[in-house]
């Protein structure tokens, strides 16, 4: 199976703290993986380093057959990949026609008017400002401007994050949709059940290192690990 994107051996620092330890992963092409995780297990300082904002300081990525270990985050994106960060980040100040217009276009599929037949609600409110939308509404947002770039990989940082249950439906919706679209899409997440639901592979990192790697099915079949998930330790994962 053809990988989009493949971490090995990642090891990631800030200043002097040692937060990745030796992470590997693969992102098969035209398939949904999900990262997991608890809290300050380390998954967006992973997102981080494949993208080229926290530059590993061992180990190697490749991404759609290129060694994009120390490119900077511009040459990735141009690549074609879409990251929606977490916490959204769009700009609050500008309508949500000129939050579309942002993103450096590349041929492709997906545009504005695509947009808004996937989106109906950013249509609906496409001369409000980002301020002035729902969480639900920012995240789809968000997303839609990572799909302008027309990306054949697509990376997301908790998208479930502060929204309510049916939105978060929504939002799980669309990234089946991107599969179908022949995407390739990392997720990461902390409602692992959605996610799992979803996922093709799943991986669980714990305290900087993956714990877990396999079939996400199998990984939900499995009630009490993830029940662990919301607190994980090493021990509890490599005993099981």
């Amino acid at each position: 199976m053809t990988a989009a994107l493949t971490a090995q051996g990642v090891h990631t620092y800030y200043g002097k703290s040692h937060i990745l330890h030796g992470v590997s992963l693969d992102v098969a092409e035209g398939r949904i993986t999900a990262l997991l995780g608890r809290n300050g297990a380390g998954k967006t300082t992973t997102l981080r380093s494949l993208m080229g904002l926290t530059p590993p300081r061992e180990g190697k990525v490749t991404i759609l057959g290129e060694e994009t270990t120390r490119w900077p985050t511009f040459r990735i994106a141009a690549l074609g990949v879409g990251y929606v960060p977490e916490g959204r980040r769009i700009f609050a100040n500008l309508s949500v026609e000129e939050n579309l217009k942002v993103p450096l276009e590349r041929g492709g599929p997906w545009t504005i008017e695509r947009i808004y037949k996937l989106f109906p609600r950013l249509e609906e409110r496409k001369t409000n400002r980002g301020r002035q939308l729902s969480g639900g509404e920012q995240e789809m947002l968000s997303i839609a401007r990572a799909l302008l770039v027309n990306p054949r990989l697509l990376i997301l940082d908790e998208p479930s994050q502060g929204l309510a249950p049916l939105v978060v439906r929504e939002v799980f919706r669309i990234v089946q949709q991107m599969k179908s679209e022949g995407i390739s899409v990392l997720l990461v997440e902390q409602n692992a059940r959605m996610s799992l639901e979803i996922a093709d592979d799943a991986y669980v990192l714990d305290d900087g290192a993956i714990v877990y790697a396999g079939p996400a099915r199998e990984l939900a079949a499995d009630e009490a690990r993830v029940r662990a998930l919301a607190g994980a330790s090493a021990e509890e994962w490599t005993a099981g």
